[in-house]
């Protein structure tokens, strides 16, 4: 008897570590925002006021060269896309970093950096699954490396392969990862989504209804009805495409500024919010399965929530996003606006334990309470100009809050004490 029970205890042990290691402190963030692209994290014990001149700097490093993306996090390594060598001879390029302190473990330059007239360099997220990472740079580079040195597994360029063009201000998506498909928009005749084998990069299907120009939003993943489908906004229309073969199901133009739509789009119950700036607004999309396809009714539109980069979160009900330069939260069923703010200006925002964390393009960061019932700051502190605008969207992980502006990145203790 004694015997069982030791055996049993010590069973019991072994897997106290895999219990731990799936606690929210321990989380991954392995894509553009976070798990479930939804922009949320799950911190919890997190300060919930900040001193006057911002939560303590863990560390700070500033060798990125430029770009927009953001941070994919795993383990013990921090990944984002910039650029490196000289001024002339740059390349777009992804740097693994140390957790701990920032410092560079191996960096891989691909094509050549681009430049903009709103900013250089790449603007997407790398994206990490299993022992492998998938990047794209803003010339249409994709790559499949080794996520422990960043050795090539295979590579090709999206543009040239499925004859799309490059937008004017240049690719800013981030692959998606489903199951054995690697999805992306290269916007080429017949060729508006294509999913490629994530393990060869060769070509599984491609949306031959779909002939439109790529926009600058990621795809994200629906399921309704049992018909896995995937969501996105090409330079016209707000989309969806049948997971298994591609098959366009809906177009929705009235969501698209046919400029720039770059928001992804947030889902929950079946229901679908997308929105674009440049005058235009937002709408929620009901979302039904029939015979085997997702079709797509609009709910309601608003020009209360004129989103253009700096995305959206959904929480218990109601949508944070910034509406052009006003912090705007409207009940995400309805379209009631709750309140408005001007809060840190035009900028981008992450969701953790309560709090919106907020990046206004202008170098100023902010933490307000995610409530509906009207705007409560409860800190901000400005960050160092870069010369371009503070595009790249915050992530909080681990009781750490990361701000990439440009070739900084800066690591910030927002653990409640």
């Amino acid at each position: 008897m004694k015997f069982l029970f030791s055996i049993t205890l010590l069973f019991a042990f072994a897997l106290l570590p895999l219990t731990i290691g799936n606690t929210a402190a321990d989380a991954e963030w392995p894509q553009w925002r976070g798990a479930l692209r939804d922009g949320k994290s799950v911190e919890t014990g997190l300060l919930k006021t900040w001193p006057e001149k911002g939560p303590g700097v863990s560390w700070s490093i500033a060798n990125l060269g430029e770009g927009y993306g953001s941070l994919a996090i795993r383990g013990e390594r921090i990944y984002v896309q910039g650029t490196s060598g000289a001024t002339g001879e740059a390349k777009s390029t992804v740097f693994c970093l140390n957790r701990a302190d920032g410092k560079q473990i191996w960096s891989v330059a691909f094509g050549p950096r681009l430049d903009q007239d709103k900013g250089n360099g790449p603007r997407g997220t790398p994206t990490l699954d299993g022992d492998r990472m998938y990047v794209l740079t803003e010339n249409g580079d994709l790559a499949c490396l080794r996520e422990k040195d960043g050795s090539s597994v295979w590579s090709k360029n999206i543009l040239k392969e499925f004859g799309g063009s490059n937008p004017k201000w240049l690719i800013s998506e981030s692959p998606l990862i489903d199951g054995n498909k690697l999805i992306v928009s290269p916007g080429g005749k017949e060729a508006g989504i294509v999913a490629l084998d994530k393990m060869t990069g060769k070509e599984i299907w491609r949306t031959k209804e779909l002939s439109a120009e790529t926009g600058y939003a990621s795809n994200i993943i629906a399921e309704v009805g049992g018909v896995r489908s995937y969501l996105n906004f090409t330079s016209s229309a707000a989309v969806g495409v049948r997971a298994s073969d591609g098959k366009l199901m809906f177009s929705y133009a009235n969501a698209s500024n046919r400029t720039a739509n770059c928001a992804t789009a947030v889902l929950a119950d079946n229901k679908v919010f997308f929105s674009s700036a440049y005058g235009t607004g937002g709408a929620l999309l009901n979302l039904k399965a029939e015979n085997g396809e997702v079709k797509a009714e609009e709910a309601y539109f608003t020009k209360e929530m004129m989103n253009h980069h700096g995305g959206m979160v959904l929480v218990n009900g109601y949508l944070y996003g910034f509406s052009n330069a006003i912090l705007t939260c409207i009940e995400f069923n309805t379209g009631k606006v709750m309140w408005k703010d001007r809060s840190v200006g035009k900028g981008s925002l992450t969701y953790a334990d309560g709090m919106l964390y907020l990046l206004g393009e202008k170098q100023l960061v902010g933490l307000a309470e995610a409530s509906p019932t009207a705007y409560a700051e409860k800190g901000r502190f400005p960050i160092n100009d870069r010369g371009w605008d503070s595009w790249a969207h915050p992530v909080v992980l681990g009781g750490k809050l990361y701000i990439r502006n440009q070739n900084e990145l800066t690591c910030y203790d927002v653990k409640a004490k």
